[in-house]
């Protein structure tokens, strides 16, 4: 059974739908924001690796064909951006105003973090890309010769994290301004944050897929400033 699963052409790429959909299933029966659906799939894909004796260089040559719709998938965000032109025209100065905030605070507190931890540079480095899209974040990490692998379990774990807690955040801090938990969603939480984003409001949707973008460029940008720093 193991030999059929290895030599498999689309075994990664299965097993990665099946684990999302199981996801997307405990989430509408439960209702439970931690029932993340990617989180979800991402131990369920581990699980059936483990049991199947599967390893990553195996799964990955046959789940690879999902990362190709990463670009593609990126790109239609631009949809609900286009939808809220208006608003954002009339709100733009907050607008970036609270991109450079945003991607200037995951920078600063990766920086701190590593000061306080001790990290050495490639460490550092690998996570300084954190807040933004994986297809944008691999590149960042890899010029700047961080673990690209390490860089997009980060990103995963961060957008998980986000979409997880987000409400939550909202509610205590009382930010009930669609444009604003768009803003934040985006830009710390990227594309899994954008889904929590969608799922609030089309406003909050819109904006989130402008900061996916934005805070992708300036943290290209700005990760190369804040590289030689520890």
């Amino acid at each position: 059974m193991t030999a059929f699963f290895t030599s498999s052409l689309f075994y990664g790429a299965t097993i990665s739908l099946l684990a999302y959909g199981f996801g997307l299933f405990l989430k509408k029966k439960t209702k439970l924001a931690v029932l993340n659906p990617l989180l979800i799939a991402v131990i369920c894909v581990i699980g059936a690796n483990q049991v199947l004796s599967i390893n990553y260089q195996t799964y990955n040559e046959s789940g690879k064909y999902l990362s190709y719709l990463l670009t593609p998938a990126t790109v239609c965000l631009a949809v609900p951006l286009y939808e809220q032109l208006t608003l954002l025209k009339k709100n733009w100065k907050a607008v970036a105003c609270g991109l450079l905030a945003g991607v200037l605070a995951s920078l600063v507190g990766i920086l701190a973090c590593a000061k306080l931890f001790r990290l050495d540079h490639q460490l550092y480095v690998t996570l300084l890309p954190k807040s933004i899209i994986t297809a944008i974040g691999m590149g960042v990490s890899q010029e700047l010769g961080g673990i690209v692998n390490i860089t997009v379990a980060v990103i995963i774990i961060t957008g998980i994290l986000g979409n997880v807690i987000a409400e939550g955040v909202f509610r205590v801090f009382r930010i009930r301004e669609p444009v604003a938990r768009g803003l934040a969603l985006g830009n710390a939480s990227h594309a899994v944050g954008t889904a929590k984003a969608m799922e609030l409001g089309a406003v909050e949707g819109a904006m989130s897929s402008l900061a996916i973008a934005v805070a992708g460029l300036i943290t290209v940008v700005a990760a190369s400033v804040f590289a030689p720093l520890a």
